[in-house]
């Protein structure tokens, strides 16, 4: 039976997939994957699958999204599928190196003040006066640490680009974007459809960058109908 893989991005973790995981866990196996302890995106691509068996749908979000991609180009005959929510296939652009780098001095100097400075931009700017989902995603991001924080970012500086591979991912994607997402935005969900072979595109209105956990009920309907057109929801 195809096993979903639920990858979670930069400084996060199973909260970001856990209405996905509830909803899917009775029809088919779930893993949460660890990408909290290799310093690349292949290193924690290849942990993915070296956790996993048989085929796998893989579901990312942001730089788990990145991940996603990459297992596809690694193992394409075990990946049956790829959700990407509010991610991006570029690699490294000029000056992002600088302003990463500054994020990962704040971390260590102090990663509260770091998650205040980060999250507000990554919300709808309807939520970011949103103290639970703020405090929410607070909490999330220390129980990462500056550690994990600063081996992700450089993960992410050191990203492979995978728009010199979208156009040999042959398994149906889904790409989840969000109107309201400046980081990840919906033109560059839609520059991957149209590189790859077999890929569509869902958009979730009132959701920024954290569109999983600002719209969960939205993120997991769009994800599970997709599951069900696709593979019949179960064994791929």
């Amino acid at each position: 039976m195809t096993s979903l893989v639920l990858i979670p991005g930069l400084v996060s973790d199973d909260i970001v997939w856990q209405p996905l995981a509830e909803a899917v866990s009775a029809r088919m196996p779930v893993h949460h994957a660890d990408v909290t302890r290799d310093s690349s995106i292949t290193s924690m691509a290849e942990r993915a699958l070296d956790e996993t068996q048989g085929p796998i749908i893989a579901v990312g979000h942001s730089m788990g999204g990145r991940v996603a991609m990459e297992m596809a180009r690694l193992e394409p005959q075990r990946v049956r599928g790829l959700v990407l929510a509010n991610t991006g296939h570029h690699p490294k652009r000029e000056g992002e190196e600088i302003k990463r780098e500054a994020m990962i001095a704040l971390g260590h100097s102090d990663i509260g003040r770091m998650a205040d400075q980060w999250l507000p931009p990554m919300l709808d700017p309807a939520r970011a006066e949103d103290t639970a989902l703020v405090e929410r995603l607070k909490a999330m991001v220390l129980r990462a640490g500056p550690q994990v924080h600063e081996r992700q970012i450089r993960a992410l500086l050191g990203r492979p680009d995978a728009s010199a591979y979208l156009a040999d991912l042959t398994c149906p994607i889904l790409l989840v974007a969000a109107r309201q997402d400046g980081w990840s935005p919906i033109a560059q969900h839609q520059e991957i459809a149209d590189a790859a072979p077999d890929a569509e595109l869902a958009i979730i209105d009132n959701a920024g960058h954290f569109a999983p956990v600002e719209r969960p009920r939205e993120v997991t309907a769009a994800i599970t109908a997709w599951l069900a057109r696709r593979f019949g929801g179960t064994d791929a």
